[in-house]
């Protein structure tokens, strides 16, 4: 097992400071001493317990490295890395509400008008989340189709120009020296400003409503970052698209707005703060990353079911209501802004970023003899998928091992840029495929070679966004490609895509996925129209729909979510049984081989995620086996020297502590009386609510939830509080903090149950108790996110400080 003493971000970046404050840490392996741990088993030596809730404190200790100086470290040339750790950086939300005394009484003392009031203030969210993200995706569009545009007619005056008198070579220099500049800015932003705006963001999100706390992945630079990187990434002719990172960026304004305040702005206005908790916040990302998806598509529905499917580990009946709510204004927003932009603002043509065009049912039927052609396609889809994500987990594997610098990251994006440019010019340079420009549709078209009143279809596939390119694949009348070109343009594009998703750039992965199946489906409707002497059910619009659904689902391996996406965005409710057929054919023959390209990456960034289910042979171990030991417990009545010096202990950095009754006998362990958090603790000593050891019987200071919703989400560093010597002997009463009635499980509990429980409540700490009720143990996320059903049965994963 490789020893991993350095943090990956989800950009492959190095940190030189660790988030929990404790730079330069090399403790590699904490369930064993060396790489020999893994097979090892679970034997527990005092130096390799797992201490409750030793997780990286991000938002506790993010700035400290305000208060300290940074310690310089060498790049090393290589990062060893194992898909088989489990990282420790990442801490774990609280959706799981403190019912101590002091929420008791504010629940109490709001009556029925006043529950009202949230509710409605809860709606109120829901519409500004959706009319924030429309209006973000109609600036990303906007301003996307201006700045392409100018590129592409630049380019195409030079090509023109050169064509005639030649030097071509100049023209291709051009391009790729400006796909690359502008990939460079994107790049760097990204790199340098903020590493977690990198990629879709969908995994990180996926994470966020699953319970783990990404560094940075909800703020305010994080959605700027996203935005212009996105923007930079699709004018520099990337193979991506900007309608996954809308989810992102959704989500983002989802959790600033649901605050009331922003902490990069310094800004705090006081009008929502009730919602302050991370609970509430989960509700609203969920509903932020509906309105994205409702956004680039034009699909509420199929908003709302991707946060189901792939977002949301927690659901009711009213948060569906809100999350619709959220994505249907969402759309309206965006097809309003952009129909008046065009010049038509009666017509609302304009539903999502991407519209897939209007699908003639009585031109384009399918028949029942055309279900096995689906079905196959769908198979065809999972393997090419499954390929997809094989390829790119090795290429991330390297990313993470060698290109871990933000400098070498913005040259292999600049690289990526260049190349995609290049490629594009040589084949359209190479191409053949002149094709009549009476009555086309194509933006650019480019002459090149081919004869007066032709174009080149090449150029309509790389020439172009990949959004206009996918709809030319789906609407363009039958002959208006030559097989040879379909089928060149599909085998570079596949490996221009792969190569491009994981840079350190914004972008996603459904536009290239829908443009590469497309591409292979409109190919095997040209085919099928061959063999069947031109038969009007083999129409190659229809099979690009279809080869599209099959390349998508088998990446992202979604189904039900997608199909109500693809139906939306065609507006054809026709093709729903086809597409289902492929997207299910596709997911099950590509799980088959490897896992979807998300679940991918958060495997590959070593985040403690939880499934829906326990590893399915994992009933033979119990509470006793998985949970953490020993555990840091806290008297009821304390000393404020003890409380400060746990807290400050750095080889330990628990959040959770379990309350037990104050008793004089230390050799006895005392019985289970709440659990108090670390973030309520750092409250406490920072309001300085502890009294004189002789004057227990005064009152203390009293504190209100608002005091603690003051401190959220971002609770001061222990190191920034000042306590005197003095103040060090005096008591603190954790009583009116704790919560009471924490959620409890004997250590002769199964695995199963003990996650179930965990999953279904969205927990952050389970105590273990005995038949008397003491503490005997803690299980934290990590310790059930280290056993994984592997190929060769269950198996633990190593926990390192990665």
């Amino acid at each position: 097992m490789a020893n991993v003493a350095k943090k990956v971000s989800w950009s492959g970046r190095d940190r030189d400071d660790d988030e929990d404050g404790r730079a330069g840490e090399t403790t590699p392996l904490l369930n064993g001493t060396g790489p020999g741990a893994a097979g090892s088993g679970r034997q527990l030596t005092p130096s390799s317990f797992l201490r409750i809730g030793q997780l990286s404190n991000v938002d506790l200790n993010e700035d400290i490295h305000e208060l300290e100086t940074e310690v310089s470290r060498q790049h090393p040339n290589e990062i060893p890395h194992n898909e088989k750790l489990l990282s420790l950086k990442y801490e774990s939300l609280d959706y799981d509400n403190s019912e101590n005394q002091l929420f008791l009484e504010e629940e109490r003392r709001i009556n029925h008008a006043a529950f009202r009031t949230v509710e409605i203030k809860r709606w109120v969210i829901c519409a500004m989340i959706g009319i924030l993200t429309g209006l973000v995706a109609c600036f990303i569009d906007i301003v996307v189709e201006n700045l392409a545009g100018l590129k592409y007619r630049v380019v195409k005056d030079n090509i023109d120009k050169f064509t005639a008198k030649g030097g071509l070579s100049f023209s291709l220099l051009l391009w790729a020296t400006l796909n690359a500049s502008v990939v460079m800015v994107g790049s760097l932003i990204v790199a340098f400003i903020e590493p977690v705006a990198a990629g879709s963001g969908i995994p990180q999100i996926k994470c966020y409503l699953n319970g783990v706390k990404i560094p940075h992945v909800v703020r305010l630079k994080t959605l700027v970052i996203k935005v212009c990187g996105v923007i930079l990434s699709v004018v520099g002719g990337l193979a991506v698209g900007k309608e996954g990172p809308m989810i992102h960026s959704g989500s983002v304004i989802a959790a600033g707005i649901s605050q009331g305040r922003s902490t990069s702005l310094k800004r705090d206005f006081k009008i929502f703060e009730y919602f302050r908790r991370d609970t509430e916040k989960r509700d609203f990302v969920s509903a932020g990353a509906a309105a994205g998806v409702s956004a680039a598509f034009g699909a509420p529905v199929g908003g709302v079911l991707f946060s189901l499917e792939e977002g949301a580990s927690f659901w009711n009946q009213f948060l569906t209501w809100r999350i619709f709510f959220a994505s249907m204004i969402s759309t309206f927003t965006l097809n309003s802004v952009l129909s008046v932009y065009h010049g038509n603002a009666w017509d609302l043509s304009s539903p999502g970023l991407i519209n897939f065009g209007r699908f003639d049912s009585e031109k384009m039927g399918y028949t029942i003899q055309e279900i096995p052609i689906f079905i196959f396609m769908g198979v065809v889809g999972g393997i090419l998928g499954a390929l997809f994500n094989a390829l790119n987990y090795w290429l991330t594997m390297f990313r993470i091992r060698y290109i871990h610098r933000p400098c070498l990251q913005v040259v292999e994006a600049m690289l990526v840029a260049a190349v995609t440019a290049t490629v594009g010019f040589v084949m359209i340079y190479c191409s053949r495929d002149c094709q009549p420009i009476q009555g086309s549709s194509v933006a650019y078209p480019l002459q090149l070679f081919c004869a007066d009143g032709e174009y080149n279809s090449m150029a309509t596939a790389f020439f172009n966004t990949p959004e206009k390119s996918v709809v030319s694949l789906f609407h363009d009348p039958p002959g208006s490609y030559n097989p040879m070109t379909l089928g060149m343009f599909t085998l570079m594009y596949f490996f221009l895509a792969c190569w491009t998703y994981g840079l350190t750039v914004s972008a996603g992965v459904f536009i290239p996925s829908l443009l590469i199946g497309a591409a292979w489906g409109r190919l095997f409707g040209i085919s099928l129209s061959y063999l069947t002497k031109g038969s009007i059910w083999a129409d190659p619009g229809k099979y690009a729909l279809m080869g599209a659904a099959a390349q998508l689902g088998g990446i992202v391996r979604m189904t039900l979510s997608l199909t109500v996406i693809m139906m939306e965005a065609t507006g054809n409710v026709t093709y729903g049984f086809p597409i289902m057929l492929v997207l299910m054919t596709a997911k099950i023959v590509g799980d088959y081989f490897v896992e979807g390209l998300y679940d991918m990456h958060i495997q590959l960034q070593s985040v403690p995620f939880l499934h829906w289910e326990a590893p399915v042979t994992s009933h033979s171990l119990t509470a006793r086996e998985v949970m953490s030991t020993p555990v840091t417990c806290l008297r009821r009545i304390e000393r404020v020297g003890t409380v400060v010096d746990i807290l400050s202990d750095t080889s330990s950095n628990h959040n959770g502590f379990p309350v037990v009754e104050s008793n004089s006998d230390t050799t006895q362990v005392a019985g289970l009386r709440g659990l108090i958090l670390r973030s309520q603790l750092i409250v406490l000593l920072k309001h300085k609510v502890f009294v004189e050891r002789a004057n227990l019987n005064l009152v203390q200071r009293r504190l209100k939830l608002k005091d603690f919703r003051d401190a959220y989400p971002r609770f001061p560093p222990i190191q920034s509080i000042h306590v005197s010597q003095d103040e060090r002997e005096c008591m603190i009463d954790l009583s009116e903090f704790m919560n009471p009635s924490p959620y409890t499980v004997p250590q002769e509990a199964s695995l199963p149950r003990v996650f179930k429980l965990f999953r279904a409540l969205g927990l952050r700490h389970l105590v273990v108790v005995d038949n008397r009720n003491e503490v005997v143990g803690m299980v934290t996320r990590k310790d059930l996110a280290r056993y994984r059903l592997g190929k060769e049965g269950l198996e633990e994963l190593s926990l390192a400080q990665t």
